[in-house]
C-alpha cells in the first residue's frame, strides 16, 4: 500500500568522486570526511526545502587508490576484481554520505532517514566498448610500468597528454538492477544513496543469472537512466564549476545560465565540451530529456541551494 503514497518532486543528485576530493594533494582518508561533510550540509538544505532525493556517486579516485594498493601488496595477498572493487567504494563512500547527511539532517531538524544501496547495472555483453576499452582507471603509470601491466592483458591509453594509464571498457547502462527496489524506498520517503560508479556492470547468462564484467559505467549516464526511470522531477549533476561554459578555460568563456535540448545536441556537436570532463555530463543531461526529463542542472556543491532558487548554475530544458 505504501507505493501508493504521493511523492514529493523528487531530484536526482549526481555527485562526482573527484568532488569528494577537494586537495588532490592531501588525499586522506580525513580530507575526504571533510569534503563529503560539506557535501552533505548543501544536499540536506535541499532535503529541507521539500524535495526528495536519490543521492548517486563517482568513484574514480577511490577506485585508483585500491588498486594502487593492489599494486603495492601483489607479494602478500590476492588482487581484487574490478567488480569486486566497484562494491567496496559503493559500501565506503555511501557509508560517507549516510553517516554525515543524518547528521546534517538532524542539526537541520529533518526526520529522515538515509540508505545506501549496493547497485547493479545491466549492460550488454556485446557492446562495442568491449572491443574499444577507453575508461581510464588507477594511477599514471612509467613506461616501464606500462609495458609490465601491458604483458599482464591490461590495455594501456596515454591520457590527454598527462602519461600511460590502463583502460577498461565502458559499456552503455540499460537497466538499474534494483530499480524497484529503490523506487520503493522512494515511495516510503527514504533518501537513498544508490548507482556509486555507475553501478557494478553484470549481464544475464543463458539461465537468467547475474555475472560480472570486467568494466566500469559511466557515473552519468547510469545516474541519468535512473532518473528517467523514476521519473525524476529534476536531475542534478554536481560537479566541480559553477556554470557549463562554452570557451571553456579561454579568454573567451561563455558561462551559460540556460540552454534548450536543442541547443545542448548544437554544442556537443560542435565540440564544445572535453571528453572525461563536461562531455558525459552533458550526454548524461541530453538522455534525460530525451526519455521525458522535464529539466536538469549543472553546478557545484557549494551553489546548490541558490542553483535550486534559480539564481546561479545552467538549466537545460527541453524547449
Amino acid at each position: 500500500m505504501f507505493d501508493n503514497l504521493p511523492t514529493p518532486k523528487t531530484a536526482v543528485i549526481a555527485i562526482g568522486g573527484n568532488s569528494l576530493i577537494e586537495d588532490k594533494q592531501h588525499a586522506t582518508t580525513q580530507h575526504q570526511w571533510d569534503a563529503v561533510r560539506k557535501t552533505a550540509e548543501h544536499v540536506a538544505q535541499l532535503i529541507k526545502s521539500g524535495w526528495q532525493v536519490v543521492i548517486t556517486h563517482g568513484n574514480g579516485p577511490q577506485v585508483g587508490f585500491i588498486l594502487r594498493r593492489n599494486e603495492l601488496a601483489a607479494h602478500e595477498v590476492h588482487q581484487t576484481p574490478l567488480d569486486l572493487i566497484g562494491a567496496d567504494t559503493q559500501g565506503a563512500i555511501g557509508y560517507m554520505l549516510q553517516q554525515t547527511l543524518d547528521n546534517a539532517l538532524r542539526a537541520e531538524g529533518v526526520n529522515k532517514s538515509v540508505i545506501t544501496l549496493i547497485t547493479q547495472t545491466l549492460v550488454d555483453p556485446h557492446d562495442p566498448a568491449f572491443d574499444r576499452p577507453s575508461k581510464p582507471i588507477g594511477s599514471f603509470l612509467t613506461d616501464d610500468q606500462a609495458q609490465q601491466f601491458e604483458s599482464e592483458g591490461w590495455n594501456i591509453m596515454e591520457d590527454a597528454g598527462r602519461g600511460w594509464r590502463r583502460t577498461v571498457p565502458s559499456p552503455k547502462p540499460l537497466e538499474i538492477v534494483e530499480l524497484g527496489a529503490i523506487r520503493s524506498m522512494v515511495r516510503r520517503g527514504y533518501v537513498m544513496i544508490t548507482c556509486g560508479g555507475g553501478g557494478i556492470p553484470v549481464y544475464r547468462n543463458d539461465r537468467g543469472e547475474l555475472r560480472s564484467l570486467n568494466a566500469v559505467i559511466d557515473k552519468d549516464l547510469a545516474s541519468s537512466l535512473l532518473a528517467a526511470k523514476l521519473g525524476a522531477d529534476l536531475f542534478i549533476i554536481s560537479t566541480g564549476v559553477e556554470k557549463v561554459a562554452l570557451n571553456f578555460n579561454t579568454p573567451l568563456q561563455q558561462n551559460l545560465d540556460r540552454m534548450s535540448l536543442v541547443q545542448a545536441l548544437e554544442y556537443m556537436a560542435a565540440g564544445e565540451f572535453a571528453e572525461g570532463s563536461m562531455k558525459p555530463k552533458m550526454q548524461a543531461v541530453i538522455n534525460f530529456l530525451q526519455m521525458g526529463g522535464p529539466q536538469a542542472l549543472i553546478t557545484n556543491p557549494k551553489n546548490l541551494s541558490k542553483a535550486i532558487a534559480g539564481e546561479t548554475g545552467t538549466w537545460i530544458t527541453p524547449i
